[in-house]
């Protein structure tokens, strides 16, 4: 079954961290571009970041990078986002994408998405 599945969400104190998956099956994510966005309540879906063998990784807002980091580990077909100094405006839906093979960020054109994993941030 092609799927993507995201995991390690949950409540966390703010100034805390959280390494959420999203995790392929069916397919192969190393030629394709994978994205995580979030959704927070009330709010549209917004893109955190973008990650492609060409363009390399792509952050949606500048001070993300500061707290966030992504990464990929091919051999298990996994994508990570570490997420440091939590605050509680980060409390939303996080959900990965991948595009369409050889797409890239830039396309903007994701054509999977995972079910999404809910990050509470509070005290």
């Amino acid at each position: 079954q092609v799927q993507l599945v995201e995991s390690g969400g949950g409540l966390v104190q703010p100034g805390g961290s959280l390494r959420l998956s999203c995790a392929a099956s069916g397919f192969r994510m190393t030629n394709r571009a994978i994205a995580w966005f979030r959704q927070a309540p009330g709010k549209e879906r917004e893109g955190v970041v973008c990650s492609s063998r060409e363009e390399g990784i792509l952050w949606d807002e500048k001070s993300w990078e500061e707290r966030f980091s992504v990464s990929r580990d091919d051999a298990k077909n996994v994508v990570y986002l570490q997420m440091n100094f939590l605050n509680v405006d980060d409390t939303a839906v996080y959900s990965c994408a991948v595009t369409s093979p050889t797409r890239q960020c830039r396309h903007n054109e994701f054509a999977l998405w995972g079910q999404g994993t809910q990050v509470t941030v509070s005290s």
